[in-house]
């Protein structure tokens, strides 16, 4: 069986699922699931990133926050960052594909390199949307990964909703 170790930051859509569930064929493939979170301290590189995308009305969104909070599951006070994890397991697991995850609190590089090595995983793959800044100062997370993990790094961008 592959195994993937999976980075991304919001929930994966159907084209994303199927993207990554299909880049090896046939072959199974077994998911580790990095939900990072973008937090308030990435606010101002998103907005960025909108502008410089032409996506105006989201970099208006980005700065007045919305669109985030917490609702109340069974157990208590589920995050968005929870929410969008499970469904994105949910989404691989309904694919034919094995898939474990969590939610990245700090230090996302450092989880990753343990992570791959801990699963001896084949490859990592980073799903992003684009990130204009950090990508042109070599500051995003496949360029950081490439030099720390071992194993390929593939960089793809996620599809909207």
């Amino acid at each position: 069986m592959f195994t993937s170790v999976l980075m991304i930051e919001k929930p994966l859509v159907p084209a994303d699922v199927e993207l990554v569930t299909t880049l090896h064929g046939d072959e199974p493939v077994s998911f580790v699931v990095l939900m990072q979170p973008r937090g308030d301290q990435d606010r101002l590189l998103r907005a960025l990133d909108d502008v410089a995308l032409g996506e105006l009305d989201e970099a208006v969104r980005e700065a007045a926050g919305e669109g985030e909070g917490e609702v109340t599951g069974e157990d208590g006070p589920v995050s968005p960052a929870e929410r969008s994890l499970e469904h994105s397991l949910e989404a691989l697991r309904a694919a034919g594909a094995d898939a474990v995850g969590q939610i990245v609190r700090n230090h996302p590089i450092d989880l990753l390199t343990s992570v791959v090595r801990e699963t001896r995983a084949d490859e990592v793959i980073v799903l992003t949307a684009p990130h204009l800044v950090e990508e042109f100062f070599h500051r995003d997370w496949a360029s950081r990964a490439r030099h720390r993990v071992g194993v390929p790094v593939l960089k793809l961008f996620a599809h909207n909703d």
